[in-house]
């Protein structure tokens, strides 16, 4: 997938992620918290994934785990956000 990818799913996942939760309207975090959130958990899967041996660039494994941690990561952020 390579790095140009990471950045593209992990923003395509805050997007999406971002704009389903629930609590997107009380945040007071918004859509910047939520690509930041997004891009660090989807590069973070990435490179726990290829130390790990898991799965390596490109195979099909990564694009589900990578996922999944980026729309988890989105969703703890917004979702926390409006709490005090």
């Amino acid at each position: 997938m390579g790095w140009p990818g990471i950045i593209v799913l992990g923003l395509a996942v805050a997007l999406a992620g971002w704009g389903l939760h629930p609590l997107r309207r009380t945040s007071r975090a918004g859509l910047p918290i939520a690509l930041i959130a997004g891009i660090v958990a989807v590069a973070a899967a990435k490179m726990a994934g290829d130390v790990s041996g898991l799965f390596h660039d490109g195979e099909t494994l990564e694009w589900p785990v990578c996922t999944g941690l980026a729309l988890l990561a989105v969703a703890v952020a917004v979702g926390l956000a409006p709490r005090r």
